[in-house]
């Protein structure tokens, strides 16, 4: 079993070390993460400047570039042979409903979907970041699931575990992305050198969070697990648009 592991969070995040940590003794295991956070880089890619990898003293190495650079990198240019699975995390903070359309986390599991491996993001849905032994022990089960029972052709789960001690979660559910209330506006700042900055807003509050959905598992300390895909086409729309045209 040779395992590719990535974040967004930066190398050097207590979160990556507890999933390496958690999967210790599967098989072969190869860190490759940015050299600083980049929460929020989503699928970009590093295209105007060369990358370069480098080896922390822990074994770990990381790249001057994104969560998607790091997957790339590894899988097309420094491994001589493909990772049997991916695994992106553990995230600080919930990839949930329309976060998975902007998580560094979800980019790095959803690049190396897309170069024909399957692929985990694993996130914990609060930043205290109390119970990183909970999400480590539950992205194992799945790992370790997954090399029993593999799922024909490529799969990309988004699983978001409660903060909580693994033995107060409550299960696993099988679950589809919510959607947010729009994102707060932008704050408006002056800088010490009189300059104005923005910071951009936080994100919306949950608005579809019903049964079924990420959002109302974790609520229910469920952990959620969540099929994604890539295809953005809004086939419903293909005979509006036709007709539009004409």
């Amino acid at each position: 079993m040779r395992i590719l592991l990535s974040n967004d969070d930066g190398y050097f995040a207590p979160g990556l070390a507890a999933l390496a940590e958690a999967l210790a003794g599967l098989g072969e295991i190869v860190v490759v993460a940015p050299e600083q956070n980049r929460s929020g880089a989503s699928n970009s890619l590093t295209l105007d400047r060369p990358l370069m990898l480098k080896q922390a003293a822990n074994g770990f190495y990381f790249v001057n570039g994104t969560p998607t650079d790091c997957v790339h990198l590894a899988v097309t240019g420094m491994l001589d042979y493909l990772p049997d699975i991916i695994v992106s995390g553990i995230n600080s903070g919930a990839n949930m409903g329309d976060d998975t359309i902007y998580s560094g986390t979800v980019a790095a599991a959803m690049e190396g979907y897309l170069l024909g491996i399957p692929a985990i993001a694993m996130s914990m849905t609060s930043f205290d970041g109390l119970n990183f032994a909970t999400a480590g022990r539950v992205a194992r089960e799945l790992v370790e699931h997954y090399l029993d029972n593999p799922i024909e052709g490529p799969v990309l789960l988004n699983v978001n575990v409660p903060d909580i001690p693994y033995e107060q979660l409550t299960g696993r559910e099988v679950t589809r992305l919510g959607r947010r209330h729009k994102a707060e506006p932008v704050v408006r700042m002056t800088s010490p050198r009189k300059e104005t900055v923005y910071w951009i807003g936080a994100a919306g509050a949950a608005a579809d969070a019903g049964p079924g959905t990420d959002f109302h598992a974790v609520e229910q300390k469920r952990v959620s697990i969540t099929p994604l895909q890539i295809d953005l086409t809004q086939v419903s729309q293909l005979p509006t648009i036709r007709a539009w045209l004409q």
